[in-house]
């Protein structure tokens, strides 16, 4: 077991790791039931398993890196079976003009590379392509209009 806990260990500190994929590994390492409980209790006392610790690099990350929308990191993060409570901790950690930037942005481009489009294909395909990214669509709408009122 002590063999196990150590590679958990390295395994949790390499980077953080929801409670999830830990009882995974546990299972490929093959400790089981009571065994599995165990290890993850002793990962959380040690701080080398924190779930919010986890939401909050999981979403920071997925939002700066692959310019991902909350909704997107939200479900993520539930596949993953992340708290509710966790996952607004980790959601908070963007900022809100960071977060309208991003989607400015990608609006802008996604939009100017359909400019063979109708005005109206344009912005339907513009936005499923966001909502695909997971913004939510009050934003979209209003970063559509912004970038159709810079084209007028």
């Amino acid at each position: 077991m002590e063999k196990d806990l150590e590679t958990l260990r390295r395994y949790c500190a390499y980077q953080e790791r929801c409670h999830q994929e830990v009882k995974y590994k546990c299972l490929e390492l093959g400790l089981r039931g009571d065994e599995v409980e165990e290890a993850i209790a002793m990962l959380i006392a040690e701080n080398f398993l924190n779930e919010e610790r986890f939401a909050k690099a999981f979403a920071g990350g997925k939002f700066r890196i692959k310019q991902w929308g909350r909704n997107k990191i939200k479900a993520e993060l539930k596949q993953k079976q992340v708290s509710d409570y966790c996952i607004r901790k980790g959601l908070a950690e963007i900022d809100e003009e960071d977060y309208y930037a991003a989607l400015l942005k990608l609006a802008d481009k996604k939009y100017q590379s359909l400019n063979r489009e109708t005005a109206m294909k344009q912005r339907y395909k513009t936005m499923q392509h966001l909502l695909q990214r997971g913004f939510e669509s009050s934003l979209i709408n209003e970063a559509l209009e912004q970038i159709a009122n810079n084209d007028a």
